[in-house]
């Protein structure tokens, strides 16, 4: 059975930092990209960013582009998203998924999260 159990979500004040995690298993971590989604009520689900399998060639949302670095560590299986210079926008329940390609589209996603709640306040 495919796990991915994603941590480090909380609250933070604008201009705060937080590193979210995300552990997987039952699948071939190393044979899946992996990215972040989030969603706010009322609105899509939205891609942040994605990584290949190998780790290079990172891809953003232009909204988190130069705030958020992706990266992987294939010997533990997890994914991490560093987020700096948080602004109110970011508050959204984040969602780690793994696929196999690199895209902005969720559909594409076969493996999702429970995601973890984070809250950017002024």
């Amino acid at each position: 059975q495919v796990q991915l159990v994603e941590s480090g979500g909380g609250s933070v004040q604008a201009g705060g930092s937080l590193r979210l995690s995300c552990t997987t298993s039952g699948h071939t971590f190393k044979n899946h990209a992996m990215g972040w989604f989030r969603q706010s009520p009322g609105k899509e689900r939205e891609f942040v960013a994605v990584i290949t399998r190998s780790g290079g060639s990172p891809f953003y949302a232009d909204s988190v582009k130069g705030r958020f670095t992706i990266s992987r560590d294939n010997a533990k299986n997890t994914i991490y998203l560093q987020m700096n210079r948080l602004n109110i926008e970011d508050t959204a329940v984040y969602y780690c998924t793994a696929g196999a390609t690199i895209t902005a589209k969720w559909r594409e996603y076969f493996y999702w999260g429970q995601g973890t709640q984070v809250t950017v306040s002024s």
